[in-house]
């Protein structure tokens, strides 16, 4: 059994959020509760619900920032007709029109040194392939001088994918075209020789055979058997959603089932394509989660809906991966899928984790040799929805939170797929409070500080970014939703206390503060401001249930509590002259069985959000 950590403390439900700094800007203080009609006010709220809801429909293909890498290898594919002009000349535009400001290309935003590397050595060997745009290359060729060093500063898990073998190939490339890029950089060095070491280790026929992640780095790979490798072409034409593999495939083959598919790719993203492509499977679940963890599901219950079953529809027994039409699969996407499609109420085996699993270990594809810290995360999180018989998913669970623990012990909390505003406390969230004891508004509160919207940026074979995955309006619609609630509750707080005070419920041996926690796990469970009378309706019962063993406790002598007893039976028995009696006390909890059956009637009325 994993540890708990102590319970958070009732406190939290006085914290609201800033806009700005993670600030609290709402207290129970008498003069803030006067300004409750202004905090309530909605209209900016639906607004960014509006405006959320506008970019949901686009869900498809996978909305996904374009790559100069990617876009690069795309662009020095030649005609082929053979006319000697490029293949798609807008991508070579738009690797003209995206140099940034320093010469190099890649994120404008993030500087990362693998990616801007790589991207600038292609867009360079692109741009000179063409025998265009000389000051751009001479731009280009300056930043490397100036840069290439840094490679030697980059821990091996912060490199892009693919990076130790691309990266050399290119440089081959520049060599022939007698390019003044700095090659007797010892951090070049170091490049070739794990390049060496990671194609002597890959299996060829293997490779092959059958799909494997290795489809979607053939840019750098030598001695390939292009008649075999087209047989695991995938169904849209692509290597492994791939742009730049399969601009290389069609530089090597012609296959035209590739050039349809750079097509489209390059149409849709007018002249830039994107790192991997499509994603649309990753994009619905990503999106879901994202919403979900921060608190938002009652906003969006019809457009959750419409993205499960779009996964649902494509899920296999033996995993998925981020692309409906690839036949690999992978933990990470397997994950996620798994444990959303359960907690929508959908029948899936945890068997399905059993192709994950080797001599007792997990691992994100087939045959790779290490553990990503966001797979075996995502992992954690799926495992922790098994039931009692499910073996596999025991194992599962114990594998990643041994795993992540060890990571986090050794303060390497580093992931491959991610750059992230607090990985790590999102790891130390989910493995110390576990879905059975974790409390929806806790968690949302704890993920708004988590989540870093436009500012976290995946990695791929250069960086990339999802905005519909990661967007800054979804931070803002969560705080501000928060601290609306947040305002509804401590309304409901301040009517709570008044019951309590008026009814004398103290005098019967139960506290303030066992009210107070009644109230908190009532409002961080059934947070939403329409819900009113479901959460009131749980925090009294639950303050009533501890408060009627000390009401029994309280009676000396069982002669005394029979007729009590008795009275309650007959409700109409309790009056409002026997205030100063034991009876207040059954009055009291008379009342409270009525409130709940207007609950329970009102409940079957209440409008839904959606």
């Amino acid at each position: 059994m994993q540890p708990l950590r102590q319970a958070p403390k009732a406190s939290f439900f006085i914290n609201g959020i800033s806009s700005e700094h993670g600030q609290t800007v709402i207290s129970d203080d008498l003069q803030e509760k006067q300004q409750l009609p202004e905090l309530l006010e909605a209209s900016s709220i639906w607004q960014m619900v509006v405006q959320v809801k506008a970019m949901l429909p686009s869900l498809g293909d996978g909305e996904i920032s374009s790559s100069a890498y990617d876009t690069a290898w795309v662009a020095m594919v030649p005609d082929l007709g053979g006319t000697g002009v490029p293949q798609f000349p807008s991508s070579l535009r738009w690797v003209a029109n995206n140099q940034l400001d320093d010469g190099s290309w890649g994120d404008a935003a993030f500087f990362f040194a693998p990616d801007r590397i790589i991207s600038t050595v292609a867009c360079v060997v692109a741009l000179k392939s063409w025998n265009s745009y000389a000051k751009k290359c001479e731009r280009g060729i300056r930043f490397l001088k100036e840069n290439m060093w840094r490679l030697a500063e980059v821990e091996d898990e912060l490199i892009t994918i693919g990076f130790e073998v691309a990266l050399p190939s290119l440089l081959d490339i520049a060599k022939a075209m007698s390019l003044e890029f700095p090659y007797d950089e010892p951090a070049l060095q170091r490049i070739y020789a794990k390049r060496e070491m990671k194609l002597n280790k890959i299996p060829r026929e293997l490779m092959h055979s059958m799909p494997t992640t290795l489809l979607g780095s053939v840019e750098g790979m030598p001695g390939l058997d292009w008649e075999r490798l087209l047989k695991l072409q995938s169904s849209d034409g692509s290597f492994l959603s791939s742009p730049s593999s399969t601009a290389y495939v069609l530089m090597q083959t012609g296959n035209e089932k590739c050039l349809r598919y750079l097509q489209k790719a390059v149409d849709k993203y007018n002249g830039g394509v994107p790192t991997v492509y499509p994603v649309d499977l990753f994009e619905h679940l990503w999106v879901v989660d994202r919403l979900q963890r921060l608190g938002l599901s009652h906003f969006f219950e019809t457009d959750f809906q419409y993205c499960i079953d779009y996964v649902y529809k494509n899920w296999r027994k033996c995993g998925i991966c981020w692309a409906s039409n690839l036949e690999m699969r992978d933990v990470g996407d397997t994950a996620m899928a798994f444990r959303l499609l359960r907690l929508h109420g959908y029948d899936v085996s945890s068997d399905v984790f059993r192709y994950f699993e080797k001599e007792g270990e997990f691992f994100c594809f087939v045959g790779q040799l290490n553990q990503a810290i966001t797979a075996m995360y995502n992992l954690n999180r799926a495992a922790q929805l098994m039931f009692p018989s499910e073996e596999t998913l025991k194992r599962a669970r114990d594998f990643s939170y041994h795993f992540l623990r060890e990571k986090q012990a050794s303060n390497q909390l580093l992931d491959k797929w991610i750059i992230s505003k607090d990985l790590p406390s999102e790891v130390e969230y989910t493995l110390s409070w576990p879905f059975y004891a974790s409390l929806a508004r806790v968690e949302a509160r704890s993920y708004v500080e988590q989540y870093g919207g436009d500012g976290d940026v995946w990695i791929g074979k250069s960086l990339y970014r999802m905005p519909l995955v990661n967007n800054s309006v979804y931070l803002e619609l969560a705080k501000a939703d928060f601290n609306r609630c947040q305002a509804v509750h401590q309304h409901e707080w301040m009517g709570m206390q008044k019951w309590f005070e008026e009814r004398r419920l103290e005098d019967r041996g139960v506290s303030r503060e066992s009210l107070l926690m009644s109230f908190f796990v009532a409002a961080a469970s059934i947070y939403e401001p329409e819900r009113a009378p479901e959460r009131l309706g749980w925090a009294r019962t639950a303050f009533l249930v501890e408060a009627i063993p000390c009401f029994v406790d309280g009676c000396r002598r069982g002669d005394d509590l029979v007729p009590l007893l008795m009275d309650l039976l007959d409700l109409t028995a309790v009056a409002p002259k026997q205030a100063e009696s034991p009876k207040l006390f059954l009055r009291q909890l008379r009342h409270a069985m009525s409130f709940l059956i207007s609950v329970a009637n009102a409940c079957v009325l209440l409008p839904r959000l959606s």
